[in-house]
Formats: structure tokens, sequence, C-alpha cells
């Protein structure tokens, strides 16, 4: 084989492998989205005067803060396995922690330590893979103003919903009382022409 022959070939091995990596990562999210189970998490008001960067909502979640046995044991930056089940609502709930994904058949979710006290409290905050949401340019502005107004006002639940398999998590939709903030950001729009 001639050098030409050889570099044309190498070329199109490194092409296909460029497009075979992305199309991956897609197909195994939709496969998240599709066959993976359902998990509703409650939101947290965050900074009122920050709640975007760019394109997406910041999210925090009321299970971002757990109790552990010793807060020695675990490291900032450390990769864990949150064991999950849900509330008599319907909301997920941390049923604990562990540094080695189950062997059970329990659900978990693949997160970081974001935080360990240093005070005894025996807290860690966590960092979850799914706490941007993003949307377009134009119904940013608006998305903001729902959410934060959700976020204070009480007597409203806002709750992402995700999607769980394997560890693997994919953020499906931000919803305020049931109703997706992207329905919310069009009547808003809608209300103000």
């Amino acid at each position: 084989m001639n050098s030409k022959k050889i570099a044309l070939l190498v070329f199109v091995c490194i092409a296909l492998v460029q497009l075979y990596v992305p199309a991956r990562m897609i197909l195994d999210r939709e496969d998240i989205l599709t066959t993976g189970k359902e998990y509703r998490f409650k939101t947290q008001p965050i900074d009122p005067n920050d709640p975007f960067r760019g394109k997406f909502v910041a999210l925090y979640y009321e299970e971002a803060v757990i109790t552990v046995q010793n807060e020695a044991d675990w490291l900032p930056g450390e990769t864990i396995f949150v064991l999950l089940t849900t509330d008599k609502e319907g909301f997920a709930k941390t049923q604990g922690v562990s540094k080695e994904p189950p062997t059970t058949n329990q659900d978990f979710l693949k997160a970081k330590v974001a935080y360990v006290t240093d005070n005894g409290t025996n807290k860690l905050t966590l960092d979850y893979p799914f706490d941007r949401y993003y949307m377009e340019e134009s119904k940013a502005y608006d998305a903001e103003l729902a959410y934060r107004e959700s976020q204070l006002d009480t007597t409203q639940t806002a709750y992402a919903v995700v999607r769980i398999k394997a560890g693997e998590a994919v953020l499906q939709e931000v919803l305020i009382n049931g109703v997706p903030i992207r329905e919310l950001v069009i009547n808003r729009q809608n209300h103000q022409e």
C-alpha cells in the first residue's frame, strides 16, 4: 500500500471514531430518557440575583445535603453512589450514599461530593449531574422569572423530572406546580404581546 492510501485509511478511521463518540453519547442519553426510571427532585431556592448563567437555569435540590456517619470518610470531588427511594408524595429521597455501586436492585445515582463539613455535623453536599436546565436564549429571561417567583412563593412546588438508569441520569423537565417551565414561559410571553 502506498502512503496516500494509508493516510486516507487513517483519516477515514479517525472520522468514523469522531462520529461514533457523540452518536453513542446521544443514543445513551435517549435510552435513559426512554427506559430509565423517573424521579422527581424538589428544588430549593438559589441566589435570586444569579439563577442563570448563559442559557440555563441553575438548579439546587433539597436532597443535595445529606447526613453521613463520619464526614472524615469523604472527600470533595470524589465520585459516590446515592441510594434513592421516593416519599409518599412521589419525590426523590436519599436513602444513603456509598463509595461503591450497590449490588442489590436498589435504584442509585452517580454523583460527586461537592462539600464536606468539618464541624462535626457529618454533612455532605452533593453535586448532582443534572444541576442545569438548558433553554433557548429567547426564553431564558422569562424562565428565570418564573423559576425565581416559584422559589419565593412557598405555596408553589418546583421540581425536576430526572430519568435514572444504572446510575446515570438525564434531566427531562423542570416543572412548577406540575406545569413544565417551557409552557409557563410561552404563556408569559403570549400575555406580554
